[in-house]
């Protein structure tokens, strides 16, 4: 570890960080709670709880609708949370950020809205191989709505995008390059800003899925160029159910909205509507706003900590766990990419993912056995599914040792 990355090490405090989470000091089948699935959701943290249940006692009411104090009171909560959501990734304007149910909804909103009015008969939308279900299946709709069809760039065996691929696929036909900032699946960290330079020299808008980025990695929406860029919030140690959309707003101003409601009106009669200026043009109907909050606060708690120092912690942790894993017989690492956030993958010779993942629960790991939302990245590797642990802050190079522990129980169970 260099000078720097040493310095930063010795302001980080786990400990204290984890006093945070009341929810990590339970024990699961009488073990201490090891939980390595965030990259499916995080804890919630103190502040994050509090919120939501202030919100609850002291302001609930309906926002933008009413003058009475609640009412007040939870409008000025819930535009709080876009600007925090706003400085968090960077983004120019507050109106550039969208509250939506997720980041699935995130993606099926420019995908209704943005890409389905201009897509024609053999237009293209360019993927890669990486993607999770939620950056596919909402282009696959577009497309057999509309004649056109997708295309997808190859990865290597490390689980590395190849770019050149990608490139050389942006043709006179593509429409919109969608791809993830980091791999759900494997952890691999993609290019994106140079991703979006080469999109944008041939004219392409360019969505990016955000949702495993945005906990661990920096986000400036106006550095990457991207065209969107979509989160979680209970990735993000937030109350599920909410995420955001940032968009350029010289774009949602040309979009049609993607529902219809109340809120997202300036005015309504049987002949005729006008839509609402943006953002509001795209959240109609009662938001989740307690959800909003509890977003809100879990951006103030993660800023609070030092994300540098949250970096290189969670950088070692997957250095650890991979270097253990590895010395495992007959353990494979699916995807071994050279920049990785977050997450290591696996096999276990003949033992089904499955029943890895059950063994480790009852050593009071937990992880996630399965496809991740992600078979295309599966079928890449020809296996049904992997086992994968994933890291936050909060976790531990105690957690890694319990987490390897486990996995020679697995060995044990089943012999060599």
């Amino acid at each position: 570890m260099n000078a720097i990355n040493s310095t930063v090490r010795l302001q980080f405090d786990v400990d204290r960080l984890r006093a945070e989470f009341p929810i990590l000091r339970q024990q699961i089948h009488g073990r201490p709670l090891v939980y390595l699935d965030n990259a499916n959701t995080t804890q919630k943290p103190r502040a994050v709880l509090e919120a939501l249940n202030h919100y609850y006692l002291e302001s609930n009411a309906n926002i933008h609708r009413a003058n009475h104090l609640l009412s007040e009171r939870a409008t000025q909560a819930y535009e709080g949370a876009r600007e925090k959501v706003r400085r968090f990734i960077n983004a120019r304007d507050v109106e550039e950020v969208i509250f939506t149910r997720g980041c699935t909804e995130a993606i099926n909103l420019v995908a209704q809205s943005f890409a389905r009015p201009r897509l024609r008969e053999d237009d293209e939308i360019l993927l890669t191989h990486l993607e999770h279900h939620s950056n596919i299946v909402p282009w696959q709709i577009v497309c057999e709505a509309t004649g056109a069809r997708l295309r997808v760039a190859p990865i290597s065996d490390r689980g590395e995008l190849d770019l050149e691929q990608l490139v050389a696929l942006m043709q006179e036909r593509t429409r919109l390059v969608a791809i993830a900032h980091v791999s759900n699946a494997l952890g691999t960290v993609l290019p994106v800003g140079e991703i979006v330079r080469e999109a944008h020299a041939r004219g392409i808008p360019v969505l990016v899925d955000g949702a495993q980025a945005a906990p661990h990695l920096p986000v400036d929406v106006q550095a990457l160029d991207c065209d969107f860029y979509a989160f979680s919030g209970h990735k993000l140690y937030g109350p599920t159910g909410v995420g955001a959309l940032y968009g350029k707003r010289a774009l949602l101003d040309a979009m049609p909205p993607y529902q219809g409601g109340g809120s997202m009106i300036a005015s309504v009669s049987f002949e005729k509507t006008t839509y609402n200026t943006v953002p509001y043009r795209f959240e109609a109907g009662t938001p989740n706003i307690a959800g909003v909050v509890g977003f809100g606060a879990a951006v103030d708690f993660l800023i609070s900590c030092d994300l540098d120092a949250v970096r290189v912690h969670e950088h070692e942790l997957l250095g650890r766990a991979t270097q253990q894993l590895a010395e495992i017989p007959d353990l494979r690492i699916i995807g071994e990419a050279h920049e990785k956030c977050g997450v290591v993958s696996f096999v276990y010779d003949d033992v089904h993912p499955h029943d890895v993942g059950t063994v480790l629960d009852q050593e009071g790991v937990a992880v996630r056995a399965g496809q991740h939302c992600a078979q295309p990245v599966m079928d890449r590797y020809g296996v049904p599914a992997t086992v994968r642990a994933s890291f936050a802050l909060y976790n531990t190079a105690e957690d890694v040792d319990a987490l390897v522990r486990a996995v020679w129980r697995v060995r044990d169970l089943f012999g060599a």
